[in-house]
């Protein structure tokens, strides 16, 4: 779930500034600390990284998209009758585990060379289908099922279910094995809800459930995810779709849950097969403090917000709970100081901005930071500063921006889908030609998750063409290899123009965010050249900070803490703890 959506609403006026109190709560608490030192006005931030959203395994589709496309009736179901001496002994090469003979031997009944009648056939075609998947010709065997899937009165159309869902554990996300498994149903699936295929029957019910999210058919997709058993393997990942389809259903509490659910399970110890473990909790916490803070804000008719601490206090909570170490807390922080900034606390949101921008991060792209410290100023009045916060973001971002449209202009026209996967490749090799000033910004564009998913998808089709050219040649050089080989080639295709098709709508996504922080950047100087010239509206000049704000603002230690003046050296046990006192020079 992104927030960018909401901060452009609240940027739309440089003064759009609301002063509301945190709840002094545990949940607000800070972590005990030996010291917490206050920032001075930090430099301008290195060049470097990227905060990005979360991504999903897949976008959800457009809302008027169309569902994809059910399985067609094909008639009544054909009867196998006698099978020829051919047909019966390709079957006993298939059950004597003879994969490469039985292949080829299934292959002549399927494709009717043997005279057998129509439900022979369709048995030799899944017989071959799963010859194939022996022989790790995986693809070769997912083309064969999906024909299969695609006719409801296929005599095999229900044990073909168990191979898609074998086949989802050796082909990545983007070969799309849940689109197949949406041709089914859930009575078809309850088949396999028996003491010995109980784990299958779990999977099947989450893949099905993400055919359902994808389709925006988001109440089928939580009652599927909630037939997960917590003992599954996919209990975690069936839990956080459950809690982005509550969150697209704008169902906060019940979206909270599942992330929570999340983390009693990995907390509990219970699932002992799930990777990423310490990654799924910290995105738990990231979802949780995301949910919490978009249903903290509330726009009215004239888009003037309106602020439930209690729920801004819950999303600090958890944006706080994201660990130190993890690939997100620089997010986190972020992300929370936009909480803070909601909240009147300055000080919290400017220190937070402040490690964000250290020399530790040299990676780290957060240009939103510049445009949300130049808004903290002015809306204290400090004119000047944030004039020059805005200045230095200008120099800095618009010969960026520049550069990142050059590159793009690269790749215009028709048939650039290929193209930018050889560019996405080089990137990902460090051997792209790009500005040096760029070069890391484009690096996080194409670096998040679901991208790299495609590029593995290549790998493992370009592993698998490897394994056939050490076949035998006879196999190789049958008409059976051929639609192997064929296969193979037409998933590549598909796999390397989808990766590519990909890659250009990330890019193409960060330079439009760059560009309309640039424009907010504008926006902001429109301001401060009105409230230089008095010209601010009554509405404007009263949501200026005044008098009660002005004192959460200035770093006081409490017990636990000491001050610890920045002195222009950062050190790293004090990320994360940084305050800076700002004073609003509003009304004097």
């Amino acid at each position: 779930m992104r927030l960018s959506l909401l901060r452009k609403l609240l940027i739309g006026s440089a003064t759009c500034m609301l002063s509301v109190s945190l709840a002094t709560s545990p949940a607000m608490a800070q972590k005990p600390r030996p010291k917490s030192p206050a920032a001075k006005p930090a430099a301008k931030p290195p060049a470097g990284g990227g905060s990005q959203a979360i991504e999903l395994d897949e976008p959800a589709a457009p809302a008027d998209a169309p569902a994809q496309p059910k399985a067609v009736d094909s008639g009544p179901a054909p009867v196998a009758g006698q099978m020829t001496e051919q047909a019966a002994q390709a079957k006993r090469l298939f059950d004597g585990e003879k994969w490469g003979d039985a292949a080829a031997a299934l292959y002549r009944v399927y494709k009717g060379e043997t005279g057998d009648d129509e439900g022979n056939k369709q048995l030799a075609q899944y017989h071959l289908a799963i010859s194939l998947y022996r022989l790790k010709f995986y693809q070769g065997a997912y083309g064969i099922f999906s024909e299969i899937a695609d006719k409801p009165n296929h005599l095999k159309f229900n044990e073909t279910l168990l191979w898609l869902a074998k086949l989802a554990t050796d082909l990545p996300e983007p070969a799309d094995i849940v689109e197949r498994v949406g041709k089914y149903n859930d009575s078809q699936i309850d088949k396999f809800n028996n003491s010995n295929q109980r784990e299958l029957y779990w999977q099947l019910n989450y893949l099905l459930g993400r055919y359902k999210y994808r389709n925006r058919q988001y109440d089928d997709a939580l009652r599927l995810f909630s037939k997960v058993d917590r003992q599954s393997k996919y209990y975690v990942r069936g839990q956080f779709f459950s809690g982005i389809s509550n969150v697209q259903l704008r169902r906060s509490i019940p979206a909270v849950q599942s992330f929570q659910r999340i983390v009693g399970a990995i907390d509990s110890g219970e699932i002992e097969t799930l990777e990423d473990e310490d990654r799924m909790r910290d995105l738990a916490f990231l979802s949780m403090a995301r949910t919490y803070y978009s249903a903290s804000v509330r726009l009215d008719e004239s888009n003037s917000p309106t602020i439930d601490s209690a729920k801004l206090s819950a999303a600090v909570k958890y944006w706080n709970k994201v660990d130190q170490g993890s690939e997100y807390w620089l997010d986190a922080l972020f992300e929370e100081s936009w909480a803070y900034f909601m909240a009147g606390d300055y000080a919290h949101a400017l220190g937070n901005i402040h490690t964000i921008e250290s020399p530790y991060f040299p990676n780290s792209y957060y240009p939103e930071a510049e445009i949300l410290k130049a808004v903290i100023y002015f809306a204290n009045c400090q004119y000047d500063d944030a004039e020059t916060i805005v200045a230095k973001f200008q120099k800095k971002y618009q010969p960026m921006y520049d550069d990142l449209n050059k590159v793009l202009k690269r790749f215009q026209g028709e048939d650039q889908d290929e193209p930018f996967y050889k560019f996405l490749k080089q990137v990902r090799d460090g051997k792209a030609d790009l500005p040096p000033r760029i070069k890391i910004v484009v690096e996080n564009a194409l670096g998040d998750r679901q991208l790299l998913r495609h590029l593995q998808y290549v790998q493992v089709l370009d592993d698998e063409n490897k394994r056939f050219g050490k076949a035998p040649a006879a196999f190789r050089d049958s008409p059976l290899g051929n639609d192997v080989k064929d296969a193979m080639q037409l998933a590549r295709d598909i796999a390397v123009r989808n990766a590519g098709q990909l890659a250009r709508e990330r890019y193409q996504r960060n330079l439009d965010e760059l560009n309309e922080h640039l424009r907010d950047s504008a926006k902001i100087l429109i301001d401060i050249n009105s409230a230089k010239r008095n010209q601010l509206d009554a509405a404007i000049a009263g949501s200026q900070v005044q008098g009660p704000t002005e004192e959460r603002n200035i770093v006081k230690p409490d017990e636990e803490h000491v001050i610890w003046p920045f002195d222009g050296e950062y050190w790293r046990d004090e990320l994360g703890f940084y305050r800076q006192t700002i004073t609003s020079k509003c009304g004097r």
